[in-house]
């Protein structure tokens, strides 16, 4: 028998934040038809940025991970405030990780894995998503890593 997300996240010891509020002119997600797309989330824990810097100088790839799934953790929070209950995420369709890295910083893909690998572990095989990881010369107030998603959701 398989585990709700909720369940999965409390055994993971993780408790979903308040979904943050959007720091521009943007909402944080938009629902259409069956699809959410939930704009980009930063590294955030108790409403702070917890990880800025960038990849290649002065942070390595364990801190980008860290960073990657604070980041996942939002994209759940956000999923929840859009639908009110987890259970109505059919599955985690695809992520788009920024990384704060300097031009010959490499690992991206293995900083992005922070969030593949947490979203998997919280989500089942719902959670098993297409990507793209790609380097930033900056992002949005230091952050060292932003991720957005699209979700299939039933209502």
């Amino acid at each position: 028998m398989s585990s709700t997300i909720e369940t999965r996240l409390a055994d993971l010891g993780v408790t979903l934040p308040e979904a943050a509020a959007p720091a521009a002119n943007y909402v944080p997600f938009v629902k259409t038809g069956n699809q959410l797309f939930v704009s980009g989330q930063l590294p955030m824990s108790a409403g702070n940025i917890e990880v800025t810097g960038k990849l290649g100088d002065g942070l390595g790839v364990d801190e980008g991970k860290h960073a990657a799934k604070l980041c996942a953790i939002n994209l759940l929070a956000q999923a929840k405030a859009a639908t009110g209950d987890l259970e109505k995420v059919v599955r985690l369709v695809k992520i788009v990780g920024f990384v704060n890295s300097t031009g010959e910083f490499a690992d991206q893909p293995q900083v992005i894995n922070g969030a593949s690998d947490f979203l998997v572990e919280a989500m089942g095989d719902t959670g098993r998503h297409a990507r793209s990881a790609v380097s930033a010369a900056s992002l949005p107030f230091g952050a060292a890593v932003e991720i957005e998603a699209i979700f299939e959701i039933v209502d």
